[in-house]
């Protein structure tokens, strides 16, 4: 079972404190044409700037900088379709503890690449047929080791909640807020950060169409599980929500919109061309529910929306695969 202690602004906070000056407080960027297009004003918090590509170093470092001298010295293990994956190996080179990842064996070469390179041991799964969690819980138990997880972790959920607490500090008043949904930690932060920041806010999160586990789940009123999303947006490929994640996300979010690959093709070009940014199909996908028109402003104009970039680690040759048509 998951900690399921409830995750407050404060937390947030107190999770900007401790990763500051060692996570990037990245950059927010605005597009004139990407404002004339969503008919509002559009503020993009730019993770693919954030080191190991994505947002997912915020919550890492936050969750195993507060493990004991103990913990550390044992060494830590996670799953992760590669994100977190880089993200935990890099808190643990930094915090100087080792790290165990176990990743699913079609997980993109360079996220593979890049965690090995960090100074973490792989162990690969089949995604399709085998369980990461049973997987990770048994290395862990076997090994000694404390398990970091993407998403069912409080100090994970207030550390990917950063993002969205730096993007107010520095823009104001939005109207709206788009943040990607896989296992749902980066909007379980996000929308914690931002309603208690501006209650009136709304949060709407963004999923692949083959992967909309948070949508069901949301009109269901409970977890539903789906079969393991085909999509290229492989840092979204959930098949349920998670269990502390999903009861944050039922009580803040106010909408889910979907996203066919196709759009989400189109967002990497458009943030490629007139943006002059590379994103990986999760990281664009809030940004191809703007651009598709499945955000509904609100409000009389000027209306102003934040979009979470949630990350940008694509090889060269996969992302010319995907948009160079």
């Amino acid at each position: 079972m998951p900690d399921s202690r409830p995750v407050t602004l404060q937390d947030v906070q107190d999770a900007a404190a401790r990763i500051e000056g060692v996570a990037h407080r990245t950059p927010v960027l605005r597009s004139r044409t990407l404002d004339e297009l969503a008919g509002a004003q559009v503020f993009v918090k730019c993770e693919n700037f954030q080191r190991v590509g994505a947002f997912k170093f915020r919550g890492a470092y936050n969750a195993v900088s507060r493990l004991s001298a103990e913990q550390l010295a044992k060494g830590i293990a996670a799953y992760s379709s590669g994100n977190h994956a880089q993200a935990v190996a890099l808190a643990a080179r930094e915090l100087g503890t080792t790290a165990v990842i176990v990743m699913p064996q079609d997980a993109p070469r360079s996220k593979v690449e890049a965690t090995a390179a960090y100074g973490a041991e792989i162990v690969t799964y089949d995604r399709y047929t085998g369980d990461r969690v049973a997987i990770g819980e048994t290395l862990a138990a076997d090994r000694g080791l404390a398990i970091v997880p993407p998403y069912e972790h409080p100090h994970v959920i207030a550390g990917q909640g950063t993002a969205a607490l730096e993007l107010i500090e520095e823009v104001g008043d939005l109207d709206t807020l788009v943040v990607p949904v896989g296992g749902g930690g980066l909007i379980a932060g996000s929308a914690t950060a931002a309603k208690g920041l501006l209650p009136g806010i709304r949060v709407i999160g963004v999923e692949p169409e083959a992967g909309d586990d948070t949508l069901r789940s949301l009109e269901a009123g409970r977890r539903v599980s789906i079969p393991v999303p085909r999509t290229i947006a492989d840092g979204q490929a959930a098949d349920i929500p998670g269990e502390l994640t999903f009861s944050i996300n039922r009580r803040l979010l106010d909408g889910i919109a979907l996203v066919g690959d196709d759009r989400i093709r189109d967002a990497m070009r458009f943030a490629f061309e007139r943006m002059k940014i590379v994103l990986e199909p999760s990281g664009a996908s809030g940004l191809a529910a703007l651009l598709a028109h499945r955000i509904d402003p609100a409000g009389p104009a000027p209306r102003r929306i934040g979009v979470v970039l949630s990350g940008g680690n694509i090889s060269a040759e996969r992302f010319a695969e995907l948009v160079g048509g």
